[in-house]
């Protein structure tokens, strides 16, 4: 197994090895490259090998030398995902992060039109993912020595409306499950210098450019730019671990 030290000499993450789950849609791009950018090695999963390989490739040809490696990983597998996470240990002798990134959405005219069946597959995506990383990962980001679970959620997990009653409630579960993740990297310190933390960044929805491309006159109002949620993502392990941990970072106003 072999180790390193972050040197921020060589960019602010150079040295750590961080993983990010749901690589693969935008503001996984977004997030591979601001990674990459700023020195960390960097190992992606999606469960989608095609957009993954194109995220990996984007990252690695904007920054020519960084290692930036991919993974087609079933998230809903915690088997799965807790090879990943021992794998990556052992390639790289530390994980330094895990950027939760899968998402998925769905939602109804009404209440009382919800499909159940929609709870299902949200409750999954939203929620089993999260239980199976911070399983997985918890181990490893306390050994860290400067650990992040970072777990990207929505506004509407605090506000739910009539139409979003699955999306608002799977969001709210895997927030809670966050954070108690975040009180255990709290009582695993037991009074000593916190080394780890779990955190919860919250975004009323994320835009891309190629979204303000296909409606040039829309406003996208309270919409958090891809770009600045890696920005925000990157800039968590130059806090204190006990500035970070089990908090809720706003990119969006407050409910």
């Amino acid at each position: 197994m072999t180790t390193s030290t972050p040197d921020p000499a060589r960019g602010p993450l150079a040295g750590a090895v961080v993983a990010v789950a749901g690589a693969g849609g935008p503001a996984g791009r977004a997030t591979l490259l601001r990674l990459a950018q700023d020195g960390a090695t960097v190992v992606a999963a999606d469960a989608d090998a095609e957009r993954l390989a194109e995220g990996v490739d984007a990252a690695r040809f904007a920054h020519g030398g960084a290692t930036v490696t991919g993974d087609t990983v079933d998230l809903l597998d915690p088997a799965a995902a807790r090879a990943w996470a021992d794998r990556t240990e052992k390639e790289h002798g530390r994980i330094d992060g895990l950027v939760h990134l899968v998402g998925g959405w769905r939602g109804s005219a009404s209440f009382a039109a919800t499909d159940l069946a929609d709870w299902q597959l949200l409750h999954d995506l939203l929620l089993r993912t999260v239980q199976h990383t911070s399983l997985a990962f918890e181990g490893p980001l306390g050994r860290s020595g400067n650990g992040r679970y970072v777990l990207i959620s929505a506004a509407g997990a605090s506000r739910p409306t009539a139409g979003n009653a699955a999306y608002a409630a799977a969001k709210a579960a895997a927030e809670a499950w966050t954070l108690a993740l975040a009180d255990g990297f709290r009582r695993g310190a037991a009074g000593e210098e916190l080394t780890a933390a779990a955190t919860v960044v919250v975004v009323k929805a994320l835009v891309t450019d190629a979204m303000r491309d296909r409606k040039p006159g829309a406003a996208f109002a309270g919409y958090t730019d891809v770009r600045e949620l890696a920005e925000t993502i990157c800039g968590l392990w130059s806090r204190p671990p006990e500035k970070v941990n089990g908090t809720r970072l706003w990119l969006t106003q407050k409910p």
